[in-house]
């Protein structure tokens, strides 16, 4: 697929993970209500809240609403985001 922006080959889900990854973009995983798991850019998400259930707006405005609590998704962006500056700072 060809926009502006960039140029996006299919390729495997977990092939583009890694593609992903070593472009610098990390993703964590979430289920969502109906048990689908999916990935998100940590970079997108704007804010999470529990309204009983946890929802995760993204900057584009988009809402997902995910089983994990607001404090799970707290800790996966945590501890993604310091695997991503760690590998910044050791100079990968």
């Amino acid at each position: 697929v060809k926009n502006k922006f960039f140029t996006r080959k299919f390729v495997p889900a977990a092939q583009s993970l890694q593609i992903l990854e070593r472009q610098g973009y990390k993703m964590i995983e979430v289920t969502k209500i109906n048990g689908v798991k999916m990935l998100v850019n940590t970079s997108l998400i704007e804010t999470v809240e529990e309204t009983p259930d946890t929802m995760i707006t993204l900057t584009s405005g988009k809402k997902l609403i995910v089983k994990e609590s607001r404090q799970e998704v707290k800790e996966l962006v945590r501890i993604t985001r310091k695997d991503v500056f760690s590998s910044i700072q050791a100079g990968n």
